[in-house]
């Protein structure tokens, strides 16, 4: 049975790996070990900065993701992001992401967060078909970046 919940700090060393493989398997990138550690940390030393959340079966944690917040001066509220969703290769296509989903969107509804949004790489298309089933739309939005290397 899967259950979803808040990461604690106590989470960071598996996110931290996670982080790490999905690096790897989405762009080949290495990611420097300081640098991740401390910027999965920072989220729990500065809960501004998001919510990690986890996904366990049996108490092992298989899937995690980031909620982020993004400023909407047009609904003068937040708006939440996910982030950084990796769920662990046996995991995948069982449902997971669904459950993390409807979960969440449930905290969002209690807190009276207006929608959630997410960026998903264009050649992604089993995860854009779930974020599809799931009720998401594709906007006409390019995303666009400037990332110092």
């Amino acid at each position: 049975m899967i259950t979803i919940r808040k990461a604690t700090r106590e989470d960071a060393t598996v996110i931290i790996d996670f982080q790490q493989k999905m690096a790897w398997e989405t762009e080949r990138m290495t990611l420097v070990h300081d640098i991740i550690n401390k910027g999965v940390n920072a989220v729990f030393t500065e809960p501004s900065r998001g919510r990690y959340w986890v996904a366990e079966n049996e108490d092992v944690i298989v899937a995690s993701l980031l909620i982020t917040f993004e400023w909407s001066d047009w609904r003068n509220c937040n708006v939440w992001w996910f982030q950084s969703v990796y769920v662990l290769p046996e995991f995948r296509r069982k449902g997971i992401f669904r459950s993390m989903y409807h979960h969440i969107k449930g905290e969002a509804d209690k807190e009276g967060i207006p929608g959630l949004r997410l960026y998903v790489e264009t050649n992604n298309f089993p995860a854009q078909n779930t974020y599809e089933a799931l009720g998401m739309k594709s906007l006409h939005y390019k995303m666009y970046e400037w990332m110092k290397e």
